[in-house]
Parts: structure tokens; C-alpha cells; sequence
């Protein structure tokens, strides 16, 4: 009996176009590097989970890309997930889930993991949770919908109106 080696190729992020209130249409790119990425891909597809549009939608929304860091961002896997980010056309925003990926998680300590990809990426919005359920990811979802909103949607710089409230 003979086998044959199994070859793989490198991984294909999953994207997820979402289409909000008809105002703006978001393309998620899900980076999903380790257990938060199994909560990122049921939230995408459970049924609280912005749809795809209607068919009466207008054709051309303006349009937005959302690059999904979840999970344990090694110093091995780094330049991927920068590669992968500055792959994105404007306007680009970056939703960080999980404990490991905002902080470093409990793998904080070892010499091969990234503190927070906030160090090294403009990161919008932080879910927070080990790993966090996907209607917390939704939320994230909604906070960036809601910071776009503000912003009078993609292509438009700054960041969400804040107050002392917001950052105490």
C-alpha cells in the first residue's frame, strides 16, 4: 500500500459581504488563527447576522473592507496578517476579537506572540473574551457599523466621535 503525501496549499481567508441598512456594503475578511475563529464563523452565519442584500437593494453602495483578526497572532504568522491588510483596498478597517489577538491573550508571556495586533494595526474595534461568544462578535460588528455611521460611512478619515464617557 501506498500513500501519497498530502499537499496543501496556503489558506484562503473567507470573505463575507454584508450589506447594511442599504447604506454601505462591507466585504469581511475573516482571519481566523485559532478558537476565536470558530465563534467568527458562526456568527457570520447565524440568522442575527446582517444578510446579504435584496434584490431591490441599489446596485452600487459604497463599499468598505473589514479585515477579522481572531486568535493568537504568532511573530511567525505576522507579516501574513500585514501582508493581508495592506492587500485591502481603501477604505479598510480592522475588527480584533478575542483576548489573544487584542492582548496577547494568555500566551502574553512567550517570546513568539504579538501583544495586541492594535501595535501594529489601526484597529477600530476590540471584542473582548476568551473566546467571545458570536453575538458578542456581532456587537462588534454593530459598533463598527454605528462608528461608520457617524463618519457618514467608508472613505471618510477620523474616528468615532468619543466622549469622556466612552474612554473612563
Amino acid at each position: 500500500m501506498t500513500t501519497t503525501p498530502l499537499r496543501l496549499g496556503p489558506p484562503t481567508p473567507r470573505r463575507t459581504s454584508l450589506s447594511w441598512e442599504g447604506l454601505f456594503r462591507v466585504t469581511v475578511l475573516d482571519l481566523g488563527l485559532a478558537c476565536c475563529g470558530v465563534e467568527v464563523m458562526a456568527a457570520l452565519h447565524e440568522e442575527g447576522a446582517p444578510a446579504e442584500p435584496a434584490a431591490a437593494d441599489p446596485p452600487d453602495p459604497p463599499a468598505g473592507w473589514v479585515l477579522v483578526v481572531s486568535g493568537t497572532v504568532t511573530d511567525v504568522m505576522l507579516p501574513a496578517v500585514l501582508a493581508a491588510y495592506a492587500e485591502l483596498p481603501e477604505p479598510r478597517y480592522v475588527l480584533s476579537v478575542g483576548a489573544c489577538s487584542n492582548t496577547g491573550g494568555p500566551y502574553w508571556d512567550s517570546y513568539s506572540v504579538t501583544k495586541g495586533i492594535d501595535q501594529l494595526l489601526p484597529v477600530h474595534v476590540a471584542v473582548p473574551g476568551c473566546p467571545p461568544r458570536p453575538d458578542a462578535v456581532l456587537g462588534g460588528l454593530r459598533a463598527l457599523q454605528r462608528m461608520l455611521a457617524e463618519d457618514q460611512g467608508p472613505g471618510t478619515t477620523g474616528a468615532a466621535n468619543t466622549t469622556s464617557e466612552d474612554t473612563a
